[in-house]
């Protein structure tokens, strides 16, 4: 679906409310923006999240920890450095 929007002074512009609508993002949401080939790409920052989760993976030292020891070790391991 192609719409036209107008560039103001500002380098602003409006998203058309019915692209708005069918890609659910709403006044006020944050989105991504970035250039490829001379193209403006404008996309939901829920969506991009939702796209890298779990594209890191887990360092060995981690796996089958839970958060809060991982959390404990990681502060230890950084004040420890800093001679705190």
């Amino acid at each position: 679906m192609n719409q036209n929007a107008t560039i103001t002074s500002k380098m602003q512009f409006t998203i058309p409310i019915n692209i708005a609508r069918k890609v659910g993002v709403k006044s006020g949401e944050k989105v991504n923006v970035s250039e490829e080939n001379g193209r403006i790409i404008i996309a939901p920052v829920k969506n991009l999240l939702k796209e890298l989760a779990g594209s890191l993976s887990l360092p060995k030292t981690w796996k089958g920890k839970d958060i809060d020891s991982i959390i404990k070790e990681s502060k230890q391991r950084h004040f420890k450095s800093k001679n705190i």
